[in-house]
């Protein structure tokens, strides 16, 4: 079928994409008007247009809806997607710090912090979503939150000290409220 894409998630993760009784595959399908079919045996996702289609984009916002399922994300901030502003960043552990397991486990207990409170603030900061599954870190925000983020956890892979990260990400909050504020005068 002309215009498929096909890709692969974890196959523990399928279950989460086809929902129950089918609905958030179903729900995806119907926001994005694609087809979707799932091999769960195999973790094999197929993403078609559907024939009433209009968006020639339709396909590539299905992709990144069942990537981001398949990179720990709720379905419900998976189909978030489906607004042109919002754009999926996949951070893969390995490229930053190596194959070590060690390393990689090192480093998400880094990011993720003591009962989650590094990623919470990463999120509450920067108004972004952020997943730690496997060996990757996948980051769901507009263009602008989403680069800063993402810095905040390259920051942080890169051996900066939290406390450091912290101040950087507040600085910038401070920088988008000035900026929102200058834009929009009557707030």
């Amino acid at each position: 079928m002309p215009n498929t894409e096909y890709l692969k998630i974890p196959k523990e993760r399928v279950g989460v994409l086809i929902g129950p009784q089918g609905k958030t595959k179903e729900t995806i399908e119907k926001t994005s008007q694609t087809i979707i079919d799932v091999d769960s045996e195999a973790g094999s996702v197929a993403i078609s247009p559907h024939k009433e289609s209009e968006d020639p984009l339709s396909v590539w916002k299905a992709r990144y809806m069942v990537k981001a399922i398949g990179r720990g994300f709720n379905p419900g901030i998976a189909l978030k997607l489906i607004d042109d502003e919002v754009m999926l960043e996949i951070i893969n552990l390995p490229d930053y710090v190596g194959k070590s397991k060690k390393a990689i486990l090192r480093q998400k207990g880094r990011i993720i912090g003591k009962d989650g409170k590094t990623r919470n603030i990463i999120t509450e900061m920067t108004g972004t979503h952020v997943s730690i599954y496997g060996k990757t870190v996948s980051i769901i925000g507009d263009m602008e939150h989403l680069q800063i983020a993402k810095e905040a956890v390259e920051m942080i892979l890169d051996g900066a000290r939290h406390k450091t990260v912290y101040s950087f990400l507040e600085r910038k909050k401070q920088e988008m409220k000035l900026r929102e504020i200058k834009m929009n005068p009557s707030i």
